[in-house]
């Protein structure tokens, strides 16, 4: 069974649910028979692109709703969680301030540190083991 996000104790099934403005939520997924948790970020639109109009040369972007509702992590481990709570930390109202959050989280929670925490790394920059403290 896949559980719905809650922000602040309520559950967000819509966007509407959320701040106006939000493109975006800083999440946590916690496994609720291991203890082992995962935080990450999620965009709550992505831009297709579909091919130019007859007779244009402009490709057409159009921007929808990406499956945010039933998302359950980059992570693969993650990916396989039936028993879970789902949290969104923050609602982000630009990219930049998504990614700044998340990053903020990481490092605050210390994921690279933790053992029930199961991120990999940090921006892509920040591996377990390279810092010792």
């Amino acid at each position: 069974m896949i559980n719905m996000w809650n922000f602040k104790g309520h559950p967000v099934t819509e966007v509407s649910d959320m701040p106006n403005g939000t493109v975006g939520f800083v999440y946590k997924i916690t496994n609720g028979e291991t203890g082992q948790w995962y935080v990450g970020k999620k965009s709550l639109y992505s831009t297709l692109t579909k091919p130019p109009l007859k007779g244009m040369k402009r490709k057409r972007r159009e921007t929808v709703e990406s499956k945010w509702s039933s998302y359950m992590s980059s992570n693969k481990e993650v990916q396989k969680w039936l028993n879970t709570q789902k949290e969104i930390l923050y609602c982000c109202s630009s990219k930049k301030e998504l990614t700044h959050r998340e990053t903020s989280v990481q490092f605050k929670l210390d994921v690279l540190q933790d053992e029930f925490a199961l991120n990999s790394n940090i921006l892509g920059r920040f591996f377990p083991g390279e810092i010792t403290l």
